[in-house]
């Protein structure tokens, strides 16, 4: 897995591979995956103007996952990780935690000192919950019933340090 790279450039050609991983991963409603494809359209067309941020994790030029983040507006130094997704076919073999190492130099060179990321409680999340727990997040607050009855939200949070 030497041959990945990370960019920050994304193009409308990003938009089928990145569709795809969304749906293949399961964990997303058809509502969520339109959502966080229409933050990539968003920043295609407007831009950084957009607030959204994106890094595509790439193997011989195939998209195998990405991070979208952005400042949090009304706040001096938060940062939200929106996004962050690997392909199926990739997962497990350290290419969210190479795409989050990035997020979070870029989040500090953006002027982060915290990086926000929410999930659900749902069993589904319960990887994701432990790879933000793997990462030094912790959880700081509980949503009850937020998005459904029986799903909350969890908010996580990492101070970010170094450079």
């Amino acid at each position: 897995m030497n041959n990945i790279t990370v960019r920050e450039t994304l193009t409308p050609e990003d938009l089928p591979a990145i569709a795809s991983i969304l749906h293949r991963t399961k964990h997303f409603t058809i509502e969520e995956i339109e959502i966080g494809l229409s933050l990539l359209v968003e920043r295609i067309k407007d831009g950084l103007e957009s607030g959204y941020y994106f890094l595509i994790a790439e193997l011989d030029k195939k998209v195998i996952g990405y991070a979208c983040y952005g400042p949090i507006p009304m706040t001096e130094s938060g940062i939200d990780l929106y996004w962050i997704a690997v392909d199926p076919d990739y997962q497990s073999q350290g290419i969210g935690s190479l795409l989050l190492k990035h997020t979070e130099r870029k989040a500090r060179n953006l002027g982060g000192i915290r990086l926000y990321a929410e999930t659900s409680s749902k069993d589904l999340y319960r990887s994701t919950q432990l790879f933000y727990e793997h990462h030094s997040f912790i959880l700081e607050a509980r949503q009850k019933d937020y998005y459904a009855p029986e799903d909350d939200r969890l908010m996580y949070v990492k101070v970010l340090t170094g450079a």
